[in-house]
């Protein structure tokens, strides 16, 4: 099957609807099959899921795809796929044009920003969004820039040139690192903005990467190279002992990525979820704040082909947002995601619960 790489630019709020009650038992669920593809970042999780969800339901079939969350928006808007998996909801143009379309709330990830720097990778160098900002216009050029130095003063960074990392790929990591750096730094929102694919400035020696794993694969093969990786890829950083950088959050503090600072985050934002599920929890206000986290999103047609289908992906959704289900720790914290809310998970149920197959089979 070709894959449509056609890439969607997400500018837009997030509103998401969680919640759990029993979806019913899909009728015919041994002829039905599911096609999840899209985010890098959610493929992990998934991977956890299905296993576990298809020897609770035998007769279900669900196949993942990391494809990046740009296809993924993609083949669920055209009916390709029953769900794509995305990092970024998509934008009111988007909502407009496919109104049919829901983006429903699985998670909370966050994303880290990591760099190969020789004898400095057992160190968290403090980074912020400006300086990322001028690392990734080509303005910053040297790891040992006046404006690395200053926020690192007690480290002896070295006189080399840096090498960026970003996705080729329609990402949704692209989205909420571009969110960052926009959301922080004035000047990059008015030059370049943000989405899942941006027109990137020509940093000396950029390289592009599809993926996650790709992106851990050139971060790990060029050395005084910086890279943004989602936050279920921790433990392959960690392996390939690779160095993860300190943000510089809205109150101005220098935190990572953990279970305290992301829900930190989550709980300073989490009111500002309106019912579609559309909002960015970027750059969240309070001390103790990661400012990269974001809802992680099945984008999901609300009108499936036949009422079988219907069913069984609204039991399987139901199933990944329930505490005792697929948002229990023993999943979210093999990836380092976190659990929604029960407000949100509540928004959540309310959005699957709009999910129906198409025609006369589908009226209760």
């Amino acid at each position: 099957m070709s894959i449509n790489r056609r890439r969607f630019v997400a500018v837009g709020i997030i509103a998401a609807g969680l919640g759990l009650a029993g979806a019913a038992a899909p009728a015919r669920a041994d002829d039905v099959t599911l096609l999840e593809t899209g985010s890098s970042l959610l493929y992990p999780l998934f991977n956890l899921w299905v296993p576990a969800y298809s020897q609770a339901h035998p007769g279900v079939k669900i196949t993942t795809q990391s494809t990046g969350s740009g296809t993924g928006i993609s083949e669920a808007v055209s009916g390709l796929a029953q769900i794509g998996a995305s990092d970024a909801y998509l934008a009111d143009a988007m909502m407009k044009q496919h109104p049919d379309m829901l983006n429903i709330p699985l998670a909370i990830s966050s994303q880290m920003v990591n760099y190969n720097l020789p004898g400095l990778n057992g160190d968290h160098l403090k980074l912020s969004g400006p300086v990322l900002a001028g690392i990734y216009q080509g303005k910053i050029k040297t790891w040992n820039d006046a404006a690395i130095a200053k926020l690192n003063p007690s480290v002896k960074l070295p006189d080399h040139p840096i090498i960026t990392i970003h996705r080729t790929d329609g990402s949704g990591d692209t989205f909420i690192f571009t969110q960052y750096l926009s959301f922080s730094t004035p000047d990059w929102m008015n030059d370049i903005a943000y989405g899942t694919t941006i027109s990137w400035p020509a940093a000396p020696g950029a390289i592009g990467a599809t993926g996650n794993q790709g992106m851990i694969s050139a971060l790990k093969g060029n050395e005084y190279s910086i890279a943004y990786i989602g936050i279920s890829f921790k433990k392959a950083i960690e392996d390939e002992k690779l160095g993860e950088a300190a943000l510089e959050n809205k109150a101005g503090k220098f935190v990572l990525s953990s279970a305290r600072t992301v829900q930190a985050a989550a709980a300073s934002k989490i009111t500002d979820t309106p019912k579609d599920g559309r909002v960015s929890l970027i750059f969240a206000p309070g001390d103790d704040s990661y400012p990269i986290i974001n809802y992680e999103y099945a984008i999901v047609k609300s009108r499936q082909s036949n009422a079988a289908a219907a069913s069984t992906l609204k039991a399987f959704l139901s199933w990944a947002i329930a505490p005792d289900g697929g948002n229990q720790a023993s999943f979210l914290d093999q990836v380092s995601f976190v659990a929604l809310p029960e407000q949100v998970r509540q928004l959540s149920a309310t959005l699957i619960n709009q999910i129906q197959g198409s025609g006369d089979e589908a009226r209760q």
